[in-house]
């Protein structure tokens, strides 16, 4: 953004989306994605409502169909939606329905007039869907008046014959709605709703809705339609033998229950229907949760209640009958889970879904409810079924130390493997390079993810390996041996560099890293060590911070000459082209080399700034100022530099008040312009 945008932003420049650029715009805040996923989630929107109507008593069979252009078609033999006039609001119910968000029939539901435990409660999936429809056809008949409609991007269209927006005709009696609508590919990135969705959504709401019949119907390229049929007499309880089938460890529990309550104690009291089936098994396993008929994929309240109930009565079980061997330690959920086969499905007239793609419910009192009320039917289950109680438990039992086990064999191998694999491969983020040459190997030291990023696509990976030091390491001047080598960041460098660290101390110290207790030059595996950071403050300071660790722990690498110092350029300057000669780009080092660049283009336009940070400049860039051999500027780091970085470093940073105070006093004047006071 231009620095003259920047300036314009002020009271003018707020606004607020209308009509259906509410949806169109950011389509994933209602759907949860602008991908297939969000696609998916607009049709399950109208399926919803259908499914509410049948959960009233209004209708016994919902019709699906996919047609070949992506169309949707959903029909339903419920009490139609509400189009004509609704004085209360003083505007048209299918205003209300289509082109208003959060609006709908829904939001009394817990005082028990309708819709107790309806799955759409927000007033969004009817309208959010519309808009976002390429176009929409709607029939709503009330078993006395067939009303139609046509909406298109999100507008009514039949306004253009009907000023009220709709058409109106006698009703043959029979009473339901129709809604064909295409999701709008100027909205999703892709409605290709595989038939997968269709025949799994299907399967799941017949499920939980008992002998509600789903029909699907798929358009064939010949334009005849092949046809699905999904239904539960018995819902959950069919489902589950279906499932589980007979050869299973316990029989089927079908468990009801209902409570009030609230989630607070200033809230509003609701009401709460729990209702689970379960088995145990050593052949399937199958956990899965519904709220209001929703799928909860990602769980919520109540796998929180199924997890803490089941592990705690089991493992109470286990405790009481002394079925732990001594020093064993306790089971877990995984566990248990492992040869369970439990579904819920529980209704609530007040339901706190985590999004409006309602895939976890977060209610406090259906979590409590169900704990307390799990844990009390398990106990009496086990008390009156001991045989089943038996069963279960051993078989817990075997699944927790055949897990056991099979995470120490895990780990044996995985000690074993790593035997084989050089050091390096196990140090975080270091990207090592493929030749074994150790006379051309480069080890470059980056400041941050950032750099590691940029220098990872900027080097030669034949011979060029990074690894990032993540923010200010300590300061090895002023740290014992125990606590430098507890610094991971600096351990992981010594590692890398393979030749171990050269204090004798380090033998003695506590916690000390059997890998780099010794040193041997020999064990280097770097032509060259080069530390490369930012041309600026924090840069400066991370690039002294790794001398001074370099100068303690390894002084032979720098009495050798095997540390350098990359340098980064302070400027970039672009010159137009001029006169035949084509556009140039120069880079400045210093100051003096910033004018002199600038005096010898002469009068030939060109533009200057600050060269960025490592991570956000260019790879070519990167590879031409820092890691190409032929164009790059390194500063080998001699001995006496050290000492005087060390010296320095010391005195600025160290425990040395009185010798800083004197040298800011005495010198501090020549650094007044080059001080950083952003």
């Amino acid at each position: 953004m231009s620095r003259t945008s920047k300036n314009n932003y002020g009271d003018h420049s707020l606004k607020s989306l209308k009509g259906p650029d509410q949806v169109r715009k950011r389509p994933a805040v209602i759907f949860g994605s602008d991908g297939i996923e969000g696609c998916q989630h607009s049709v399950f929107e109208i399926l919803s409502n259908s499914i509410d109507e049948a959960r009233e008593g209004y209708g016994k069979e919902i019709i699906i169909t996919r047609f070949n252009d992506g169309a949707i078609e959903v029909i339903d033999r419920g009490r139609g939606v509400p189009i004509d006039y609704n004085k209360n609001e003083e505007k048209y119910n299918w205003e209300l329905a289509f082109i208003t968000l959060y609006a709908g029939g829904k939001y009394d539901n817990n005082t028990g007039e309708s819709y107790t435990y309806a799955l759409g409660l927000n007033g969004l999936g009817l309208c959010a869907t519309q808009f976002s429809s390429e176009y929409m056809e709607v029939e709503s008949d009330n078993g006395t008046w067939l009303h139609k409609l046509n909406f298109e991007k999100g507008f009514n269209v039949t306004l253009n014959k009907d000023e009220r927006g709709f058409t109106k005709s006698k009703s043959d009696g029979k009473s339901g709605t129709r809604i064909k609508w295409k999701p709008d590919m100027e909205v999703f990135t892709d409605i290709d709703i595989p038939d997968s969705y269709f025949h799994e959504i299907l399967k799941k709401q017949a499920v939980v809705n008992d002998s509600l019949l789903f029909r699907f119907r798929r358009q064939n390229m010949d334009g005849t339609f092949s046809e699905s049929e999904y239904r539960y007499e018995n819902g959950i309880d069919d489902y589950i033998r279906e499932v589980a089938g007979t050869d299973t460890l316990t029989q089927p529990q079908s468990w009801s229950a209902s409570r009030q309550g609230k989630d607070r104690e200033d809230k509003e009291e609701y009401k709460l229907r729990l209702r689970c089936v379960f088995l145990f098994s050593n052949k399937t396993r199958l956990v899965e949760h519904y709220h209001n008929s929703s799928w909860l994929e990602h769980g919520g309240s109540p796998d929180k209640a199924l997890r803490q109930a089941f592990t705690s009565q089991v493992d109470a079980y286990l405790k009481n009958n002394g079925k732990y061997n001594k020093g064993e330690s306790k089971i877990n959920f995984s566990d248990v889970e492992d040869c369970l086969v439990f579904v819920s499905s529980n209704l609530s007239s007040q339901a706190s879904y985590e999004n409006q793609t309602k895939k976890a419910v977060s209610n406090k009192f259906i979590y409590e409810a169900m704990t307390e009320w799990l844990k009390h039917q398990l106990e009496v289950y086990f008390l009156e079924n001991k045989d089943e109680a038996v069963r279960i438990c051993e078989q817990v039992l075997i699944n927790k130390r055949s897990r056991e086990n099979a995470e120490k064999t895990r780990l044996n191998l995985k000690k074993t493997l790593a035997g084989n694999i050089d050091i390096s491969n196990r140090v975080q983020k270091f990207v090592d390079c493929r030749s074994k040459d150790l006379s051309k190997r480069e080890l470059y030291i980056v400041e941050g993810d950032s750099a590691l990023g940029a220098v990872k696509l900027a080097r030669d990976a034949e011979f060029q390996a990074v690894i990032p030091v993540r923010g200010k390491i300590l300061n090895c001047l002023k740290s014992s041996y125990d606590k430098i080598f507890k610094n991971e960041i600096i351990t992981d460098i010594i590692k890398v560099l393979g030749c171990g660290a050269e204090v004798s101390a380090v033998r003695n110290a506590k916690g000390r890293n059997k890998e780099i207790s010794h040193f041997n030059l020999d064990n280097l595996r770097w032509s060259k060590v080069i530390i490369c950071t930012d041309a600026d403050v924090d840069g400066f300071q991370i690039r002294t911070l790794i001398l001074t660790m370099l100068y303690r722990l390894t002084p032979t690498l720098i009495q050798e000459g095997v540390v350098y110092i990359a340098e980064s350029p302070l400027y970039e300057i672009n010159a137009k082209a001029h006169k035949g000669t084509p556009d140039e780009t120069f880079f400045a080092y210093t100051e003096t080399e910033k004018n002199r660049i600038i005096k010898e283009l002469g009068d030939r336009k060109f533009t200057i700034q600050r060269s960025k940070g490592l991570g956000e400049n260019e790879p070519d860039m990167m590879s031409l100022t820092t890691m190409n051999p032929d164009t790059r500027r390194l500063i080998k780091v001699t001995p006496t530099d050290a000492d005087a970085t060390r010296d320095m470093f010391d005195l600025m940073l160290g425990d040395n008040l009185q010798g800083r105070k004197d040298f800011i006093s005495e010198y501090g004047s020549n650094y007044l312009d080059s001080v950083d006071v952003s």
